[in-house]
């Protein structure tokens, strides 16, 4: 690709992150940023004293620095780079949040909303937007985050990193360029310094390790400290992207589609497609569907059950998902992806929330003395993320039901009734901020166009 051809397609994207006003964003898109934000800072809330996180804010309490951002739930302020990290690791803690960033039908695995909305609100709050103001950011940076990462060969990164610490860091920086008002050039720059700032490794997924969050953290960090140094005249790579050495030619299988970047570009707003229905890794998803079908529509009780056997695609039953259960690093991250804990807990405690995922319930003898009875095997159908789960009962029956595609995926939608249960489940389980608070939020972002202030929304989701 030529340097004019490189140049144009930066150019493009910058011109629309930092110019586009709310009015010229598709109504659908300014709904689904909506439902998105809601159920983001759900997550949040749920995930604000989880492991690690009081140790994280303790640290940074210790390092201090100036006090221009809030810590959502907790109240500190911080430097807004520490803020925004912070916030974004809290809502990516039970790994609640949206997920799959899609494009023209077809996704991809991703973790995009959980950094992009927490980033736009932590500034928006700090510079006292507007609710249009705010939409408008978060949705610049979802598409810019979208675009990079489903333009890339592959599944957008190179095999052995998280596309967290990637991806979401270029739409840090929009969001972060465009609500800390840089110039065109400076956004250039901030993009030209966050390249040295990409990184996330899968292995701490497969080492089930606390710092499977850290990357949704780190990237918010990054595109925030980027943004203020491009401010204070700091300059970077002139192409981020498509030069030899930036993003695709370092951190991807090079680039398949570079007219993603820019197709559409202010009519067409990319983001997180599907929502989360249960507390754990989008791979578990389908096993877990098919649990609780078999637990709702036949009436089956732990005492029922003598055996269970558990299909996964190969792919999946060979990842750190298929392996028998075990507690590593962390309890939580080890349950979290581990489609043999997320089964046995649906078939024992008949759902899946978070109160399911902390030590206490991981833990659980009954949890131990369940998972001798599992056996698992290779799916021959579907997709990557489809699962089949079979009971055989002590009175000799077999009941088995299969999925191909997960609640929760455009294909297979969850209602907005369900979305607004789990956000209050959230609020509930957290026991942080008051029920009456959580209402408030849901109203303000209802008609958060007509909101002067994102100040008001953050001071209801301070404890």
């Amino acid at each position: 690709m030529t340097n004019e051809k490189q140049g144009t397609h930066l150019e493009r994207m910058i011109a629309n992150i930092l110019d586009t006003a709310f009015e010229q964003i598709p109504a659908a898109a300014v709904a689904h940023a909506k439902n998105r934000l809601f159920d983001v800072i759900g997550c949040m809330i749920a995930g604000a004293n989880d492991t690690g996180n009081p140790e994280l804010l303790g640290l940074l309490r210790d390092w201090g620095g100036k006090p221009e951002a809030r810590v959502f739930v907790h109240g500190d302020r911080l430097p807004a780079p520490a803020a925004a990290m912070v916030n974004s690791i809290m809502a990516r803690s039970f790994d609640f949040e949206p997920v799959s960033p899609l494009v023209d039908g077809k996704s991809i695995p991703g973790h995009i909303s959980g950094t992009t909305t927490m980033t736009a609100l932590t500034l928006g709050d700090m510079q006292n937007v507007s609710g249009k103001e705010l939409l408008a950011a978060m949705l610049v940076g979802d598409n810019t985050a979208t675009r990079v990462l489903l333009a890339g060969e592959g599944s957008g990164t190179r095999r052995g990193f998280d596309h967290v610490g990637q991806a979401n860091s270029f739409g840090a920086t929009a969001i972060a360029g465009r609500l800390l008002k840089l110039t065109n050039a400076q956004l250039k720059h901030a993009f030209g310094l966050i390249i040295d700032h990409l990184g996330g490794a899968q292995r701490q997924i497969v080492d089930t390790a606390v710092g499977f969050k850290l990357s949704q953290g780190n990237s918010a960090r990054d595109g925030v400290f980027c943004a203020y140094l491009a401010r204070a005249g700091w300059s970077g790579v002139d192409d981020a992207l498509l030069s030899q050495g930036t993003y695709y030619d370092m951190f991807a299988d090079g680039i398949k589609d570079p007219e993603l970047l820019t197709r559409d570009l202010g009519s067409v707003y990319y983001s997180d497609g599907t929502f989360k229905p249960y507390p754990n890794c989008r791979m578990n998803h389908a096993a877990i569907d098919c649990a609780l079908d078999i637990v709702n529509e036949h009436h089956v009780t732990p005492a029922d059950i003598d055996k269970i056997d558990i299909y996964m695609s190969p792919g999946a039953l060979h990842d750190v998902i298929g392996l028998p259960f075990r507690i590593k690093n962390s309890a939580h991250a080890s349950a979290g992806f581990s489609v043999q804990y997320s089964v046995v807990n649906v078939l024992l405690r008949g759902n899946s929330w978070p109160e399911h995922y902390t030590d206490e319930a991981i833990l659980d003898t009954a949890v131990t003395d369940f998972l001798k009875k599992v056996t698992m095997g290779e799916l021959t159908q579907g997709t990557m993320e489809s699962g089949r789960v079979k009971v055989i009962l002590k009175d000799g029956r077999e009941i088995e039901k299969y999925t191909e595609i997960a609640r929760g995926d455009p294909a297979r939608p969850v209602s907005k009734d369900y979305l607004l249960d789990k956000y209050r489940r959230n609020i509930r389980f957290s026991k942080t901020v008051s029920v009456e608070n959580g209402e408030k939020v849901l109203a303000m972002i209802e008609n958060l166009e007509n909101l002067d202030s994102v100040r008001k929304l953050v001071d209801c989701v301070i404890a």
